[in-house]
Order: C-alpha cells, then structure tokens, then sequence
C-alpha cells in the first residue's frame, strides 16, 4: 500500500507537448514526457495528487522576460515560411540546435504555462510542491532560444514566484549549466541560482566557473558548482549536500524552483556523467527535507526511457511512496525493454574525473563565497503586484484594435523592456 504524503502536490501535464517533434535526428524527444506520465498513472501516482492540465501562456506573459520582437517572431514563424526569415532566425539563433518545427509556439505556452501556473499556486498556499516535467528548459535567453530551449519558463515561473517571496532560490542539477536562469538574475540578491554541471573540454554552454558568482548586488547570489566526466552518486553527493546545507542556512529562500535535467544520469545520450536513478533522485529527497515551497521541473535528458524512469520515481519521492521495481503495464511498456524494470545496471560507466582533493577545492571554494553573505539579504515588498500579467480583455477597445488579437497595443504599452547583457527583471 502507498504511504500517503501529507504535502499538498500539484502535477501539471498536457498530452500536447508529447506529440512535439523537433525533427529527424534531433536528440530532443518531448515523447519522454508522455512515457513519464503513463509511469505516473501505471503506478498509480496520480492518485497521490491534484492534476491539472496547463494553460497556455499568454505572449504578453512571455514578454515579461523575452524581448517583444522575439515573442512576436516565435508566434508567427512556421516551417513553410523558414526560408523567407533567414536573417531573422540568425538573429534569434534559431536553426539546427533549435529548429523551428510545426506547433512551436503552442509549445513553448504549454510548457511555460505549466511553470508559471505551479507558482501561482504555490503563492497562494494552495501546494506544497508542484510538478511540471515538460519546464526546465534553462538555456533560453531574453532575445534569443539557445540548447534546444526557446522560452525560459524557469525566469518567468520565478518572476511569478517574486512577487510573494523576498527571496527565491534556483537549484539545477542538470549536466549542462543554466547559464539563461544565471543570466537573467545576475546582478540581483533576490533569485539564488545554483547550478551542479560538467564544465570544461568546450562543454555546451561553456559557462559556469566557480568564480562566476554574481555582479553588483547579486555578488555571491550565483552559484556554480562545475564539475568533470563520470561523477558518481558518492562523489555528488560528497559536494551537493554540504553546498546546498550552506545554500538553505545563509540565503534562506522563501521558495525553490529545482531542475532536474535527467541527462546527468549515467548513459545519457549526451551527457557524460554517471548518475544512478537513486543519486539523482537523492537531490530531490535532500531538498523536500526542507519544507519550503518547491517548484519542480524536467530539463535535459536524451535516453527517453531513462528520463521517464527518473521523472515518474523522482514524483514518487515527492509524494513519499516506494515503487516496485517491476514496471507496471502501460501503452510504452516496450520501451522499457529488455529488462522492464524500474532501476537498471548502467551499460557502461564512465571514469570519474573527480578526485577527491578536486571536490574538497571546489566545495571550499564554493562555502567561502557563501560565507561572504553576511545574512539573508532583506527586500521592502510592499503590495502585492497583480497576478500573472494577462492582458484584460473587455469591451474597451481602442477603435484600431483588432479584437482578434491575442496582444492588443494597451497590452503591449505595458511592457518595458532591456537590452542590456544583463539585466534587471524583477
């Protein structure tokens, strides 16, 4: 019998982002997110939880974060018309890596919605955690996609999320470093970003030494934590828990947004570290121990099968509940072959590079920044700013406005934004 979890847990999923194809050879495969939720609902986790199918986010919503012209390109771009915006998809890096493909822009709502919808309700008490593993996607930029990754709906779920909290901490455990989360916030105390990556031999994004620690205000608010090939669950977790031990002591957040890119597992198509399911999914176990709002997102993740393994019990860790090894039926039970269990032996395990005295350097290094935080910095909030900035939609229409679309001019007036490298977006 599952042992019930006394935390309110929201799970957020559309059947939509499932059926998204990137394009032939491309090692993005949003499939996996339908191969997790059929896990989910064969174990019978689903029963643990409140499920609620995302809203599309509204552009200006993106707006909030992503420059206009960007929002408004990604809206009206589509396959048929590719070759005619050439100078516009090198502008916005759009091509091999982040190709435009049939139904993008629903996508990118749907998955950023979900995010943005999790922090509502963690705003208003109504969860405790709230899952969204079609999110996480780090690496979009302001005014540009990057890694496979076209809106950020992480920066815009902790935009959300800033609005009650003075403090918001972002922790991200995928193999590739959130460098558009760390951009977005960097010169600003009030977002934490943590980031546990492989860094080095021209890794994508290339980003994220330990002495990048944040500018002005945000000094020592960002957090890197780089690594080498093959890390093991011993090693990890030698370095993770006494960083984010310090982490939760000196900053203490108010909120947590955790991503967790299942491409840091071992025989991942693209990554290159040596994470059993167990390793992983004890970031998730260190974390809830703390019993602050968590917003919890997918990310990375390439072996399809092994990203659905980790999600569906990375869910059940949340909820408190152990799971049979013995997979149960459901509509991709092949996929799972040939052993069909929860828990598999990795084929092959890459050396780990991380000595011991690297990892005691690092950790050091790591705490000492910490330490440089005298106390968890302070904010004046004073009211509540008006939730999710959705356009009003009434009879009140300038004559020139077309009622059919989605952003009208008064929606757009209100926007403000920055082309700064950095910049302030709280």
């Amino acid at each position: 019998m599952p042992k019930q979890s006394k935390d309110r847990i929201s799970y957020f999923y559309d059947a939509e982002v499932g059926s998204v194809y990137y394009g032939p050879n491309h090692p993005m495969k949003p499939h996996r997110l339908c191969m997790t939720h059929h896990l989910v609902m064969g174990y019978e986790l689903h029963k643990q939880m409140e499920l609620y199918r995302p809203r599309k986010a509204h552009p200006v919503e993106l707006a909030q974060f992503h420059s206009e012209d960007y929002v408004d390109f990604l809206a009206r771009v589509t396959p048929e018309h590719v070759s005619e915006n050439l100078q516009q998809l090198q502008r916005y890096n759009l091509g091999e890596d982040c190709p435009i493909f049939e139904g993008l822009f629903n996508f990118c709502q749907v998955y950023t919605g979900g995010s943005i919808d999790g922090a509502t309700r963690l705003n208003h008490g109504l969860s405790d955690i709230a899952i969204n593993w079609a999110g996480g996607l780090h690496h979009a930029k302001k005014r540009e996609a990057s890694g496979f990754c076209y809106i950020n709906d992480l920066v815009l779920a902790i935009l959300e999320l800033l609005k009650y909290h003075p403090r918001v901490l972002y922790l991200d455990i995928d193999v590739h470093h959130g460098d558009g989360v760390e951009e977005a916030f960097y010169l600003t105390d009030r977002v934490m970003t943590v980031s546990f990556h492989k860094y080095g031999d021209y890794f994508f994004p290339g980003t994220g030494d330990v002495k990048d620690v944040g500018e002005k205000k945000g000094k020592y608010c960002s957090v890197n934590v780089p690594l080498r090939d093959g890390i093991d669950d011993v090693t990890f977790q030698r370095i993770f828990q006494p960083v984010m031990r310090k982490v939760m002591e000196m900053y203490k957040p108010g909120a947590i947004v955790l991503q967790c890119g299942a491409d840091s597992l071992g025989n991942d198509r693209l990554g290159c570290f040596s994470l059993s399911l167990d390793g992983h999914a004890d970031c998730v176990r260190f974390m809830k121990q703390f019993k602050v709002p968590m917003l919890v997102t997918g990310g990375g993740g390439y072996t399809k099968n092994n990203v659905a393994r980790c999600w569906a019990y990375e869910t059940a860790v949340l909820l408190d509940t152990k799971l049979d090894n013995n997979l149960p039926e459901n509509d991709y039970y092949e996929y799972f072959g040939p052993q069909y269990t929860l828990k598999t032996r990795p084929h092959q395990v890459i050396e780990n590079m991380n000595t011991r005295s690297y990892i005691e350097q690092i950790k050091r290094e790591v705490i000492e920044n910490l330490k440089s935080i005298e106390h968890a910095p302070g904010v004046q909030m004073s009211e509540v700013p008006p939730e999710n900035y959705i356009p009003e939609m009434n009879d009140d229409l300038e004559e020139d406005e077309n009622p059919d679309e989605r952003l009208g001019q008064y929606a757009m007036d209100r926007n403000i934004k920055r082309d700064d490298e950095f910049y302030d977006v709280y």
